[in-house]
């Protein structure tokens, strides 16, 4: 697949097979998918530029991309009456890979029961079981065992880098990262001890 960043690479009267608005995550995957026949012809649009700037490759700067009018595109949820009136910030990605450039390299499965319910609504084949192994494809245990129901670290052969959050020592269970873990776990993270 070729990658071009110079938005007049196309002439304006140029025909394709596709055209793919965002080189979000679902864009590029859909762009890529296609890209695997040779016969077709595909355009994919993007507003913005380049995810090789250092903001976005480096995980110790999560929050920069976040707030630069370079990589998001600044929306804001409308003011919120239970949070006294406030509005809250909104990232949204406006780069090559969309919001999953600026998302600080976070990843969680999503609840099993909201994927069932999907499968409930008419998404045939999209049951938490019938996702679950594309995930664990994705996650290898510490220990090198794949598949073992929890995202920690990755082998090298897989795409998703991950680590679980850690745990308060057991002398420390004063510490609120247990129970935000324990609430983060009935929605769907893994959980490691």
């Amino acid at each position: 697949m070729q990658h071009r960043f110079n938005k007049s690479a196309a002439p304006s009267s140029a025909e394709f097979d596709y055209v793919i608005i965002g080189a979000g995550s679902a864009g590029s995957a859909i762009a890529y998918r296609l890209g695997e026949d040779k016969s077709i012809s595909i355009a994919l649009i993007e507003y913005g530029g380049s995810d090789a700037g250092p903001f976005i490759q480096m995980p110790a700067a999560l929050s920069y991309p976040m707030n630069m009018r370079l990589y998001d595109w600044g929306y804001r949820a409308v003011a919120e009456p239970a949070l006294d009136g406030r509005s809250l910030v909104c990232p949204r990605g406006k780069v090559i890979g969309g919001s999953s450039s600026i998302n600080g390299m976070i990843y969680v499965r999503g609840h099993a029961g909201d994927y069932d319910h999907w499968q409930a609504q008419g998404a045939s084949g999209g049951s938490y079981a019938d996702i679950l192994p594309y995930f664990k494809k994705m996650e290898t245990a510490l220990d090198g065992a794949a598949g073992m129901g929890r995202c920690i670290l990755p082998a090298a052969s897989n795409p998703t880098h991950c680590i679980t959050p850690l745990c308060a020592p057991p002398d420390r269970q004063d510490m609120p990262l247990p129970p935000i873990i324990m609430a983060s776990a009935r929605r769907g993270l893994a959980r490691q001890i």
